[in-house]
Formats: C-alpha cells, structure tokens, sequence
C-alpha cells in the first residue's frame, strides 16, 4: 500500500486508542455531550482500523513467506503461498481504500421520498403509482418503516405525486441514487390498439433534516385544517384531520393527511418541510449540487431517464451504468438490491479516482 494511504491508517489506530483511554475517563464521561461525541467517533473509526490491523497481519505473513523462498526445502510451498497472499495483499488493500472515501454526512439518515408523474397523461400515473409501490416494498425488504406522508390519485389508482417518509439504518445511502427521470414503456391499460407507449414520472430523495438544522419561526408558517379527499387508495387511511402547511418565505407547501390524529399530522407535515427547507438552504449554498439535483430529476420529458422498464421485453436499464437486467417482475415488487449495488460501486469508483 502506497506511503500516504498507510500514514491515514496509522493515524486512525493512533486516535482509535486516544479516544479508547478518554472515554473511559470519570471527567470526560462527566461532559454528556463530549463523551457521546467521543464514543461516535470511536464507532466510526473503529471498521477501519480492524481492517487495518488485519492488513498489517497479513503483510507481516507475506513477508515471512518471502523469507522462505530460498530456503532449499521449503521453497515451492513458500512460492506458492507467496503468490496467494501477494492477490491477498492486492485485494484487501484496495477494500481499504474504500474506508478513504469521505463518507456523505446524511448516509445514515432518514428519508423523503417524492413521486411524481411525468409526461403521459394517466399512463404517467399509472407508473408513479407502480414506483410509489415498489419503493414501499423495498423498504419492507429491508425492515425500514415507510409511511406516506401526503398523496394525490387519479380514478383509475394513478398518482399524481405522493410524498413517503421511509425510516431506517442507512436509507439515504441506499435510495440517494434514485432521483431522477424513471421512464416506463408498455401498452396502457387505457390502449384499445395495443400500441406501447413511452411515459415518464421523477423522484426526488431528499435526506430527513433534523430539526436543530432549520430554523422554521412560527411567525414564517400558515397552518391550514381541511376535509382529506381523494378517490381512496391503498396506501393511507383518509381522514377529516388534514394538514397543509406554508412556508410563507420560500413558498413551500406541504400536506399531510394519512394519520387519525390531526397533532400527528402536523408532525409529520414539520418533518417534510424542515427536509425541503434543508434541500433548498443546501442548494442556495451550494451551487453545484444544485445544478447537479437540476440535472437530474429533470423536468419529466420522455428524452430525459435515468432508468428505463420495458415490459414488452422484459428488462429494466439503468443508463447511468449500463446495466440491464432481465427480471422487471422482481424488479418493480422492490428487487432494486442488485441495480443500487452497482450504482454504489460506480460511486466509490469515481470517488477513489479522486483520492488518487
């Protein structure tokens, strides 16, 4: 492994035993805030220096095996072993540039998830609702808990948009990959000719903002009570406790309407804005990533996808990576392990290209 990479490791070993001995401290362990702050960080680097430490183990064995080559009985086995442990070496060093890469800060976070459809008429509904789906079933294949926060449908089960909280260990790195353009062909249920058509809806995933980053004053909102409508629906229980809430400055609107309870509501309407609001400040303040979030949901247009399902076919693209997979059933009943793994390698790829 190259100088600079293993100077990186030494010095997380090193802070891993400082942070190990202060945590253990009466005075430290006094300072709540401090100690629980200690006690993250020594979590965090915790994975990287036990790989560490194997690495070094297995390089002090590939150096003894190198010892043995000239050794007139133990040769051919040393030469043997040495290939063997130099693949070893090669591997494990590259897994350990992936504890390198600097780790998005909202990974471990919750999620909002916003469907909406795209250009096809009702089609594009139709195919929002079948995203909205297999999004809620991939959160079930994961034991994360999704619920939706607000939706508007079509009489025919379409949805127009919906917004769904999905909550659990490491959403937003799962799910981050999945704004933009999704693009759906088949032969509607509304076709009497039997043509395929080509619609489109977008996603946007925003990370849940925790409440202490935005600052939303009482005097910025207008909190509206309202009758829940719609067609029904299989996803939440209408109510008469319906909350829309408008962020007077920026202009956001958020609804909630799936729970009883109107407080709950409420709530659950907060968290959305506080991640819009969140989404909004960080791009004001950013200009690239929001070029960047621009660039990709787009705005709906059939030319514009990231992902494209074609059930004549069988198949579902992801043109971000090249990658076609013949199981669309699977897929769109929330299979999507397979097509994010290979978006995650795409990612750390380009991220080691630039630690190189």
């Amino acid at each position: 492994m190259e100088e600079k990479y293993a100077e990186k490791f030494e010095w997380m070993q090193n802070r891993l035993e400082e942070l190990s001995e202060a945590v253990a401290q009466p005075d430290i362990m006094a300072d709540v805030p401090s100690w629980q702050s200690m006690l993250r960080e020594r979590a965090q680097l915790e994975p990287a220096v036990s790989a560490w430490l194997d690495y070094k183990r297995l390089c002090a064995h590939l150096a003894e095996a190198r010892e043995l080559l000239d050794d007139p009985d133990m040769g051919d086995i040393a030469k043997e072993e040495v290939r063997e442990l130099t693949e070893q070496e090669r591997d494990a060093a590259e897994r350990l540039k992936l504890f390198l890469i600097p780790q998005d800060p909202n990974d471990q976070r919750n999620v909002i998830l916003e469907v909406r459809a795209g250009a096809g008429g009702e089609e594009a509904s139709l195919f929002a609702a079948l995203l909205l789906r297999m999004y809620m079933r991939y959160a079930e294949r994961r034991g994360w808990q999704a619920s939706v926060t607000s939706i508007s449908d079509t009489e025919l089960g379409g949805v127009k948009e919906a917004v769904v909280t999905i909550a659990g260990r490491g959403a937003f790195s799962r799910l981050k990959f999945e704004s933009g353009v999704h693009r759906i062909q088949r032969v509607p249920v509304t076709e009497a000719g039997g043509r395929i058509h080509t619609s489109t809806a977008t996603v946007a995933v925003l990370p849940e903002a925790e409440t202490v980053e935005v600052d939303i004053r009482q005097e910025d909102i207008r909190i509206d009570t309202y009758r829940a409508s719609g067609h029904g629906g299989q996803y939440i229980n209408r109510t008469d406790s319906a909350v829309r809430i408008t962020h007077m400055p920026s202009g956001l609107v958020v609804t909630c309407q799936d729970e009883k309870s109107q407080l709950k509501n409420k709530e659950k309407a907060m968290k959305v804005l506080a991640s819009r609001l969140y989404d909004l400040y960080r791009s004001q303040a950013d200009s690239a990533y929001a070029e960047n979030r621009r660039a990709q949901v787009g705005t709906g247009e059939r030319n514009e996808r990231i992902r494209t399902y074609n059930f004549p076919q069988g198949r579902v693209t992801d043109h971000r990576v090249g990658l076609t997979l013949y199981k669309i059933d699977a897929i769109v009943d929330g299979d999507l392990d397979e097509i994010i793994d290979a978006l995650t390698v795409e990612d750390q790829a380009e991220k080691l290209k630039a630690l190189g």
